[in-house]
């Protein structure tokens, strides 16, 4: 009997850091956009079934285990959230597939992409022919995003998390110093922005503090 309550209450204790992790990290882990957050789904899920069976572990070790883990993954998480280079270190980044019409195939053989992947995908994006599509970028979590020509307008937003995409701002024939402009005239550095994105030939800025802005 005592077997079964060890095992009953490690059961219990993984399901409650299961639940702190998705509270605390967002409901991101339910639907991984990186191969990252698959990969800390994996992890948890085999410290905890590794960990049940085990008679030889006890309820202090395995607290101690899912205390560690679920502290690496907030710093990581801190870490990406504050730093792009390790954004992309550990996420990845987008890789251009298409460029103006020209496939890039070099980049597609590097991600390891055969020529059926490519078609297909862009066939769910509603594209048939390469030589319509003004950029199609491969996100880091495998989607295929495609801009065709004569659509007015980036699907990116401008700023992520308090960083520029420079990719995006290409996009629409733009620079940094445009932006920072745009940003200054109403008291705004990049890192004080949440999303900011460019619709309709205006900059829309989300701040973490203030007022939505609409700057033409």
């Amino acid at each position: 009997m005592l077997v079964y309550s060890l095992m009953f209450g490690k059961l219990a204790l993984g399901l409650l850091c299961l639940i702190l992790q998705i509270n605390l990290l967002g409901k991101g882990n339910l639907a991984p956009n990186s191969a990252t957050d698959q990969v800390q789904n994996y992890v948890l899920g085999g410290i905890i079934g590794g960990v049940i069976y085990n008679n030889a572990i006890s309820m202090l070790d395995f607290l101690l285990v899912l205390i560690a883990w679920t502290l690496l993954v907030l710093i990581l998480k801190y870490l990406k959230s504050n730093s792009a280079a390790i954004k992309g270190f550990v996420d990845g980044r987008p890789a251009v597939l298409i460029e103006r019409g020209k496939m890039q195939v070099d980049e597609c053989m590097r991600h390891g992409l055969l020529a059926h992947d490519i078609a297909l995908k862009l066939r769910m994006a509603g594209v048939y022919y390469i030589k319509d599509v003004k950029r199609a970028v491969l996100e880091p979590n495998g989607q295929l995003t495609t801009i065709q020509y004569g659509e007015q307008n980036a699907r990116y937003p401008l700023i992520l998390d308090g960083q520029i995409d420079d990719d995006a701002l290409e996009l629409i024939e733009k620079d940094r110093d445009w932006l920072r402009t745009k940003l200054h005239m109403e008291g705004y550095e990049p890192k004080d922005v949440y999303i900011g994105e460019y619709k309709d030939a205006a900059l829309v800025i989300y701040p973490y503090e203030g007022p939505v802005i609409v700057r033409a």
